[in-house]
């Protein structure tokens, strides 16, 4: 099917193909993302993005994607990003719609990008806590703790917004002064630790899997400036279409089953057009606090 996307003319391929388990398919990603495209591009632009690519669908054989993938449009805006043996690597950057779609229709359908916008990756702009349900727990355990994260952000002057993870967990952004790597990396590591020891029966700190039977691991170390994290709005490949979905802190506060904060495409739409960017206030720029 050819198309004309801001100008850029796109061959989009293999439209009725199944890509999740449940018949899902590619041209109902591609619709999803046009449609979504407003409220998810400021919170991906000019980030250097990574990618889940699955071109066959989710239970095929799948590529974790950092440079631009073959057949990208030379349009596609990119960005050099800083590597440890190589001096620098591109990456593209989702900056706009025409892009997204380019990149959906090679099969990039799972977005990740970091805490830093190009070209300046030194200073980051937001804060991620990573809240993981470990065996036996949920995003209900999560959500408990999220609630504490909160508190704690907002003692040291933080205000933070909440999205689910597309998965099993929830992530928590506090937007930021730009602020150096190495602070931030450490701010994030002392308020899990610091969780860690006010909730020693529900939080751990530890990468190590065998800590975080019954308990939330707060991850911090997507803080550092070569980890990403899955996009507001991103879809993910899961058992079935599922989305990063933005939520309030009402929800949160009265999650008492899992599948109260799971979200599907059609919903994340209807959400959005119900309570608009949920996630806005990362954007602004009023709210963006120092590093206490």
């Amino acid at each position: 099917m050819a198309t004309t996307v801001e100008g850029h003319r796109l061959s989009l391929t293999h439209l009725d193909k199944p890509l999740w388990p449940d018949g899902w398919t590619k041209g109902q990603a591609l619709h999803y993302y046009a449609r979504i495209a407003d409220v998810m591009l400021p919170h991906v632009r000019r980030r250097p993005a990574s990618f889940l690519r699955f071109p066959d669908g989710v239970g095929a054989q799948t590529f974790y994607v950092k440079t631009p993938p073959p057949g990208t449009p030379n349009w596609v805006p990119r960005a050099d990003v800083p590597s440890r043996t190589e001096g620098t690597k591109p990456h593209v950057t989702v900056d706009d719609v025409a892009s997204l779609i380019a990149l959906g229709n090679l099969g990039c359908l799972e977005v990740h990008v970091p805490q830093w916008t190009a070209p300046h990756p030194e200073l980051h702009d937001l804060l991620v806590v990573d809240l993981d349900p470990g065996p036996g727990t949920s995003i209900v355990q999560c959500a408990r703790v999220a609630l504490a994260v909160r508190a704690l952000l907002a003692h040291d002057g933080l205000a933070c917004a909440v999205k689910t993870s597309g998965s099993k967990g929830l992530h928590l952004y506090a937007p930021l002064r730009p602020s150096p790597a190495g602070r931030v990396g450490a701010y994030a590591r002392s308020l899990a630790r610091a969780l860690s020891g006010a909730l020693p029966d529900r939080v751990t700190a530890t990468m190590a899997k065998a800590a975080r039977t019954g308990k939330v691991f707060v991850d911090w170390s997507q803080n550092n400036t070569a980890k990403t994290t899955v996009a507001p709005y991103s879809l993910r490949a899961g058992p079935f279409p599922a989305v990063s979905a933005p939520v309030g802190w009402a929800e949160v506060e009265s999650c008492e089953r899992p599948e109260e904060l799971v979200f599907t495409p059609q919903q994340v739409l209807d959400r959005v057009e119900r309570y608009g960017d949920l996630l806005g206030g990362l954007l602004d720029p009023v709210l963006a606090g120092p590093l206490p």
